[in-house]
C-alpha cells in the first residue's frame, strides 16, 4: 500500500533574482486576503518560468527564469522581460510553435488597451527577446477583460466603450467575445482578422479546454443578473454555443450558433426564475473540453463536453468560509489535487475517495508540468513542491515480536492450568513445549503451534502484533513519519476493536480513541466503513452486516448517555452516537444520509412501526433519537434536526419537523413535507391537515399553497368539523371584528369556499355501502292500480317542481298545483 507525500524539487535559488522573489512573495502572501494574489501568478508549461502580475501600486509583469546550464552564463548579462508602457496587464498567454522542433513556446503579454507584446526566451542569448507588437482590437477606446488560447485562435473578452444614450442595464451588456487565428513561425507571429462570436453580452472570463472555450460570469458584476446563474460552452471552430447552469441539470440550450446574447438566452428566461444553482468559487481546464468546477456548496464537479454534470468530491462544511476564497484545482491522469488555503487534498475522482490530506506551511498554487503531467505540482511560498508516491508504513511480523508472543501465550496457559491443577509441581514453560507431564498441555502446545503457524489467518493475536511494531516503529520514528504513523495505529485499533464484540473497557478505549484523535478517528470511519457520497445527497457503504449490528447494537447499559451534546466529553457514548459525533463534527450535511443507511442496514425500518403511543425504553430507542443527540442543545442546527426527523418517516416525527418548520415560517417546506407524508397514513394525514388549517385560520401566510391543502383534506372531514376547527383558532382580534372590517390577515369565507363546496359535494354524494340498495330489484314492480278516468283533466294542469338537495341542503321534493 501506498501513499501520497509533498516533496520538494527545488527552490528559488535556481532562479534568477530568486532572493527577490522569495520576498515578493512574502509580501504578496501577507496580503493574499485582499489582494488574491495567486490568482496573478502563472508558470510556463514547462515550469522554467514564474511570472507574477503586478496591480499596485504600479502595473508591470515580474518574470524570474530558471536556467537549465546557470553554470555556463553566470559571467552573461541576463535579459529580463522589461514592458514598454504603463498599461495594466490583463493576462500572459503561451503560444505553441507550428513546429514543434522550432523549440520553446512564445509569451504573449496581453494589456488592458488589446496591445499585445510576444516575446521569447533564449537561453543561448541570455534571456528574453521581443518579437513584435500588435494589436487585438479595432477600435482604440475597447479594453480586453480576459484572454485565452484556444487550438489556433487567440480569444479574448472585449469591453465596448458605453453610448450616450445607454442606461445602466444596457451597459451590464456591452461585451463581446472576439477571435484571431494565430500563428507563430521563424520571422514572428502572424494574427488573423478580428471575428465576433458573440455581443451584448456580460463580462465573461474564457477559459480554454480542448477544442472548447468555456465563458464563465464574472463575479465582479452584479449578483442580481439572472444571466449570472449561467455560462457558455462555445466551439471556436464551428462557432456554437451551449448554454449551462452549475445544477445537475447542466443543459439549458443545446447547440446554437447564434451570436447575439440576448437571444440565445431568450429561451431559458423563463427557467432561470425557478433555479438557484451555486457560485463557481474555481475552476480549471482539464485539456480535454471538460472543466473541473468547486462550488459554493463545497462540491468539487467536473462538466463534460457533452454537457453532463458529475459531482467528485464533498469537502467538509463550512472548509470554503472557513479558509477564505483562495483555492487551486487541478486534475492529474485519475487524481485530483485541490489546495484550500493552508491544505492540499488529494482525490481519487473514479469513486471520490479522499487519499490524502496534507497540511501546508502556506498557499499553494497547482500547476500541470507539460514535461511531467502525471505527478501533482505545487508552487508555494517557499518553492517548487512535486507529489511522490511511497509505501505507507505496514509493519510486517518480525520474528521477535513473535518469539515474544509464544513465549507470552505460553506463560499464559501455564497459569491457567496451574490454577486448576490438584499438583502442587510448578508447572514451566520448558515442560508445557516438550510435553513431558500432562497430556492436556500436550493438546494445549499442539493447538498453540498450529494456532501460530498459519500465517495466512488474521487473527486477533496476529494485529496485536503488529499494533506493538507500529508502537516501537512510533518510538524510532522521525517527526515526519510520526503523524502517519499515528493515523495508521488509530485505523487499525478501530477496525480492531470494531472486528468483534465490543466490551465496556473496550468501548471507552474506543471513545478515548475518537477524543483524544478526532480527525484521524474521521478518515478511519470512511475507510472502515467504504462511506461513498455520489453527489446526489446518498451514501453508500459496504461492509458486512456483522459490523453494522455492532454499530446499530442497542444503548449499552453500562453506559452513561446524555441527551444534550454539551454533556457528552467525558462520558462513554456508543458506537453509533460515536460516529454520528464524528460526521457531524467534520460533514454534518452527511448526517442525514448515514441515518437512511443505518435505517436500511437495520432491517427494522420505521416504517413498520406506526404506532402513536409505544413507550421506548433505552433499549428500544429509534436510531433517529439516537442521531439527534449529538446535535447542540441550543438549537442552531435546527435544519439538521428537521432532516433527521423525517428521515425517520415515524408519524411523531414527521409532526415534530412540521411545527419546526410552522415555527420558522418556512412555508415552502411545510407544503413539500405535508405533500409527500400524508398519502402515507391516514392518521398522519388528518393530523397534518388539521394542523395546517390551523394556520389558515391564523394568517394568510399560506395562501400560494391553499390549492394543494384542500386536495389533502380526508375522507372523514365534514363541513362542520372544518368550521369548527376554523372558529376555535381564530386570533381574538378577528373573533371580535365587524363582518365588513378590513383586516389583511384575516381568513375569508372566499379562501375556504374551494375546500367548503368540496366536503359539501362529498357528502352529498350517495355512499357506496348503500349501492346495493339502490340498484334495480331483479323482479319488476307490480303494475299500480289505474286511475279514475274523471281524473284525466286534472292531469293536464300538474307541475312539477324540484328542490335539489345540492342547492338548499334538503331532501328533494314535489308541489303538485
Amino acid at each position: 500500500m501506498t501513499r501520497l507525500s509533498l516533496e520538494q524539487v527545488t527552490d528559488f535559488g535556481d532562479f534568477t533574482k530568486g532572493k527577490d522573489l522569495k520576498e515578493f512573495f512574502k509580501q504578496a502572501y501577507s496580503n493574499i486576503s485582499s489582494q488574491n494574489c495567486l490568482s496573478d501568478v502563472r508558470l510556463s508549461p514547462d515550469g522554467r518560468h514564474i511570472h507574477v502580475i503586478v496591480r499596485e501600486p504600479k502595473s508591470g509583469l515580474m518574470t524570474y527564469d530558471k536556467y537549465q546550464r546557470p553554470h555556463l552564463i553566470q559571467c552573461q548579462k541576463h535579459n529580463d522581460l522589461v514592458l514598454s508602457g504603463n498599461v495594466p496587464v490583463v493576462d500572459v498567454i503561451y503560444v505553441p510553435q507550428s513546429k514543434p522542433e522550432d523549440g520553446a513556446s512564445v509569451l504573449g503579454v496581453i494589456f488592458e488597451n488589446g496591445r499585445v507584446e510576444f516575446w521569447k526566451f533564449l537561453e543561448c542569448r541570455s534571456g528574453w527577446h521581443l518579437l513584435q507588437t500588435v494589436d487585438l482590437c479595432n477600435s482604440p477606446r475597447a479594453k480586453v477583460s480576459s484572454v485565452c488560447m484556444g487550438q489556433n485562435f487567440i480569444i479574448w473578452c472585449e469591453e465596448r466603450p458605453p453610448s450616450e444614450n445607454s442606461n445602466s442595464v444596457c451597459s451590464n451588456f456591452r461585451f463581446c467575445i472576439c477571435k484571431k487565428t494565430i500563428e507563430v513561425h521563424e520571422g514572428g507571429v502572424s494574427l488573423g482578422n478580428v471575428k465576433i462570436a458573440l455581443h451584448n453580452n456580460p463580462r465573461y472570463t474564457t477559459v480554454s479546454s480542448g477544442d472548447l472555450v468555456y465563458l464563465l460570469p464574472d463575479m465582479r458584476e452584479n449578483s442580481s443578473m439572472g444571466v449570472l446563474k449561467v455560462f457558455l460552452a462555445w466551439s471556436p471552430e464551428h462557432d456554437t454555443f451551449k448554454v449551462h447552469s452549475a445544477c445537475s441539470c447542466t443543459i439549458m440550450k443545446s447547440s446554437s450558433k447564434e451570436s447575439d446574447f440576448k437571444r440565445l438566452v431568450a429561451d431559458c428566461i423563463g427557467l432561470l426564475s425557478t433555479i438557484n444553482p451555486s457560485d463557481i468559487c474555481g475552476f480549471s481546464p482539464t485539456g480535454c473540453g471538460d472543466l473541473l468546477l468547486l462550488l459554493s456548496t463545497g462540491w468539487v464537479c467536473i462538466i463534460k463536453r457533452d454537457g453532463s454534470l458529475h459531482h467528485i468530491y464533498k469537502l467538509p462544511d463550512n472548509c470554503l468560509s472557513a479558509s477564505g476564497t483562495q483555492n487551486s484545482l487541478k486534475i492529474y491522469n485519475e487524481i485530483l489535487a485541490l489546495t484550500i488555503g493552508k491544505t492540499l487534498f488529494l482525490i481519487d475522482t473514479k469513486c471520490g475517495l479522499e487519499l490524502e490530506r496534507i497540511s501546508l506551511k502556506t498557499e499553494g498554487l497547482l500547476f500541470i508540468n507539460t514535461l511531467d503531467s502525471h505527478s501533482p505540482q505545487m508552487l508555494s511560498e517557499t518553492g517548487l513542491f512535486v507529489v511522490t508516491q511511497k509505501p505507507k508504513p505496514s509493519p510486517t511480523l518480525s520474528e521477535d515480536s513473535s518469539a515474544l508472543l509464544v513465549e507470552a501465550v505460553f506463560e499464559e496457559a501455564c497459569k491457567y492450568y496451574q490454577q486448576r491443577s490438584l499438583s502442587s509441581t510448578q508447572l514451566t514453560v520448558e515442560k508445557l513445549k516438550k510435553g513431558g507431564m500432562f497430556q492436556a498441555p500436550i493438546s494445549l502446545a499442539a493447538i498453540l503451534r498450529d494456532y501460530l503457524s498459519n500465517q495466512k489467518t488474521k487473527t486477533e493475536l496476529r494485529s496485536l502484533i503488529l499494533l506493538e511494531d507500529i508502537k516501537t516503529s512510533m518510538v524510532k520514528a522521525s517527526e515526519k513519519d510520526l503523524e502517519n504513523y499515528c493515523e495508521s495505529l488509530v485505523q487499525q485499533e478501530i477496525c480492531r476493536l470494531l472486528s468483534g464484540e465490543l466490551e465496556r473497557e473496550n468501548l471507552q478505549y474506543l471513545n478515548s480513541i475518537f477524543h483524544l484523535f478526532p480527525t484521524y478517528s474521521w478518515h478511519a470511519i470512511q475507510a472502515v466503513l467504504h462511506l461513498r457520497s455520489n453527489g446526489e445527497g446518498l451514501l453508500s457503504s459496504k461492509v458486512p452486516v456483522e459490523l453494522w449490528k455492532i454499530i446499530l447494537s442497542p444503548v449499552q447499559p453500562t453506559a452513561n448517555f446524555a441527551h444534550c451534546n454539551g454533556q457528552q466529553k467525558h462520558t462513554t457514548v456508543p458506537v453509533f452516537e460515536l460516529l454520528c459525533q464524528s460526521i457531524f463534527k467534520f460533514q454534518p450535511s452527511w448526517l442525514p444520509r448515514f441515518l437512511e443507511l443505518a435505517q436500511q442496514q437495520s432491517g427494522g425500518s420505521s416504517k413498520s412501526s406506526w404506532g402513536y403511543s409505544m413507550k421506548e425504553s433505552s433499549e428500544s430507542l429509534p436510531l433517529y433519537k439516537r442521531a439527534l443527540t449529538v446535535l447542540p442543545c441550543k438549537g442552531t442546527y435546527q435544519h439538521l434536526e428537521v432532516e433527521l426527523l423525517l428521515c425517520s418517516e415515524r408519524p411523531k416525527a414527521i409532526m415534530q419537523a412540521l411545527r419546526i418548520l410552522i415555527k420558522q415560517s418556512q412555508w415552502e417546506q411545510v407544503a413539500q413535507v405535508a405533500e409527500r407524508f400524508c398519502r402515507q397514513s391516514p392518521l398522519l394525514n388528518k393530523e397534518i391537515f388539521i394542523a395546517l388549517l390551523c394556520e389558515v385560520s391564523q394568517h394568510r401566510d399560506l395562501d400560494p399553497y391553499l390549492d394543494l391543502l384542500w386536495t389533502l383534506c380526508p375522507e372523514d372531514m365534514t363541513v362542520t368539523s372544518i368550521l369548527n376547527i376554523v372558529l376555535k383558532n381564530l386570533p381574538d382580534s378577528v373573533q371580535n371584528s365587524d363582518p365588513f372590517e378590513a383586516h389583511g390577515r384575516q381568513v375569508t369565507i372566499g379562501l375556504l369556499k374551494p375546500l367548503l363546496r368540496k366536503v359539501l359535494q362529498r357528502e352529498t354524494k350517495p355512499s357506496q355501502r348503500y349501492a346495493d340498495i339502490l340498484q334495480s330489484p331483479t323482479v319488476p314492480p307490480l303494475t299500480p292500480p289505474r286511475q279514475p278516468k274523471g281524473l284525466f283533466r286534472y292531469s293536464e294542469h300538474t307541475i312539477y317542481v324540484t328542490w335539489s338537495e345540492q342547492n338548499y341542503g334538503a331532501s328533494d321534493r314535489t308541489i303538485f298545483h
